[in-house]
């Protein structure tokens, strides 16, 4: 068995990222042969990320990229906030990021096995690539990441890359249900008004208890739908108001997060 120093080790270590232990291996069972350690890796590397990929990988990272009129956006999954942190992981999803930015999401879901193998190799978790979003649009386009946990892309017609982004960070922050009242499904409505229905006070005349039972729904669907929600920068005005001043109008959003 031929001797394997120190510098072999460092190497390997160096171009794989694996741990010094697992890399001595490699080398001893390939006899010092550097291409065919790297290979042996490769091969345990996808063993272990089948044996975990059972495993729940809910935490994660969402990372995206904006320039222009073009906007991707990618979640990767794992199954700690620890992880999620680490700056393997970090650097994973950055480089799968800039794979579906270069090459498509097509080509980036291709490439995810192989990219993912060695670092659920060396971190010890389930990983898994999850949405890819990419939008490209002749009209104004708005990111928002929030903490790599949550955000949103808003694409809008009129007003400028700053309030495309306010937008999405009001998004974000506020969570609407729905674009508009109008976009309320009639069941939604139906659900709403007969839970609402059995909070009124019935001891009051029927007026009073319409009037309170509309107020009830009119608040819950306030909160919920984007164009009557106070604007996070400017509660004094409704998103409404704000795309008016601007003479701007929301063609779509999408909201991003790690489920």
């Amino acid at each position: 068995m031929s001797t394997i120093t120190t510098e072999q080790v460092k190497e390997l270590r160096d171009r794989t990222g694996i741990s010094v232990m697992q890399c001595r291996k490699a080398l001893e069972e390939a006899a010092g042969d550097m291409e065919m350690a790297i290979t042996i890796l490769k091969k345990q590397s996808g063993l272990a990320a089948a044996k975990k990929g059972d495993r729940t990988a809910e935490a994660g990272l969402i990372v995206a990229k904006k320039e222009g009129n073009k906007i991707v956006a990618l979640t990767l999954n794992c199954e700690t906030d620890f992880v999620a942190k680490n700056d393997d992981f970090i650097t994973l999803a950055k480089a799968l990021l800039e794979k579906a930015w270069s090459d498509g999401a097509a080509a980036a879901e291709s490439a995810a096995t192989d990219m993912i193998a060695p670092i659920i190799q060396k971190i010890g978790e389930n990983i898994k690539l999850g949405s890819i979003k990419e939008t490209v649009s002749e009209n104004t386009l708005g990111l928002y990441v929030h903490d790599g946990k949550l955000g949103t892309i808003t694409e809008i017609k009129g007003g400028d890359d700053v309030l495309a982004k306010d937008l999405a960070m009001h998004i974000a922050a506020m969570k609407p249900e729905f674009m508009t009242r109008d976009a309320v499904p009639a069941e939604t409505v139906a659900q709403v008004k007969e839970i609402a229905t059995k909070e009124v006070d019935t001891s009051k005349s029927a007026d009073i208890q319409e009037k309170i039972l509309t107020g009830k729904i009119d608040a819950y669907f306030k909160e919920r739908t984007l164009m009557d929600q106070p604007f996070f920068k400017d509660d004094s005005k409704t998103i409404a108001q704000v795309l008016k001043e601007h003479g701007a109008e929301i063609v779509s959003y999408t909201q991003l997060s790690l489920a």
